[in-house]
């Protein structure tokens, strides 16, 4: 094998036979990055549909009882742990971890870093998929349903403290791996990288605002109350990953000759 082959297999990590084709080069770590995170994703938005329709009408009507407390609250006391302290730990691992010597940056593992990168990006939009798409849609319904005694209901507790400190974990994760893996996002942060992380996460502070707006006001659940305003306007942080496309695409360009 060519020494040029070598150092092709070693960017990507590849353990197969020789000859590894552009389109192995480039699937590859994305692949193996994405695949096991959206795995563990898919696992967890089917568990938690699946826990919500045992539990939700039988235990989650009402939030004075003591089984509201043991099936719902207890739910909501774990995920917040768990999930927020593997963020921390993820984003603390991924600090402490941090390529020094970003200057001396070989094209190949630039390349490679890359597509991992990309890998979770792709695992980031899965994750923001149930977060505002469909457990976003199921809490409106349910709401329509059934009337409000508490924040805290089946739906929040999955959409509101499971789904959304879920995404920020990969969103928290894309943007420091940016800063501290790659060369062009380590010496000036990029507005695009900045608006498709910040913009989802603002959907966490303006949870606190819905509530007490429907505390307050006893507002009915319609789609265009201007208490929900703040969903759009954040959620319209996704066109960003348009822009990161063209920003990921046009490094790649530079990359994939010295490769």
């Amino acid at each position: 094998m060519s020494a040029r082959a070598e150092d092709i297999r070693a960017a990507v990590g590849s353990s197969g036979e020789s000859g590894a084709s552009p389109a192995g080069i480039v699937a590859g770590p994305v692949l193996r990055t994405c695949l096991p995170i959206m795995a563990v994703i898919l696992v967890l938005a089917l568990a938690g549909r699946w826990y919500q329709q045992w539990a939700a009408w039988e235990h989650g009507l009402d939030a004075t009882t003591p089984a509201f407390e043991t099936y719902w609250m207890t739910l909501f006391y774990v995920e917040s742990v768990v999930i927020w302290s593997a963020s921390l730990i993820t984003w603390a691992w991924l600090w402490l971890t941090r390529d020094r010597n970003l200057d001396r940056l070989q094209p190949n593992e630039e390349f490679r870093r890359y597509m991992v990168w990309v890998g979770i990006i792709a695992a980031y939009v899965f994750a923001l998929y149930f977060a505002a798409s469909y457990f976003a849609e199921e809490d409106a319904s349910w709401h329509q349903t059934v009337l409000r005694d508490t924040s805290f209901t089946p739906s929040h507790i999955i959409l509101f403290y499971g789904s959304f400190p879920l995404y920020i974990l990969l969103g928290g994760s894309m943007l420091i791996y940016a800063m501290t893996r790659l060369p062009v996002y380590a010496h000036r942060m990029s507005v695009t990288v900045l608006v498709a992380v910040v913009g989802p996460f603002l959907i966490m502070p303006n949870v606190a605002y819905n509530e007490w707006g429907h505390a307050f006001w006893s507002s009915e659940e319609i789609f265009a109350l201007p208490l929900h305003w703040g969903f759009v306007v954040f959620g319209w942080a996704a066109l960003a990953f348009g822009g990161l496309l063209v920003q990921v695409m046009n490094r790649l360009v530079v990359l994939l000759p010295k490769v």
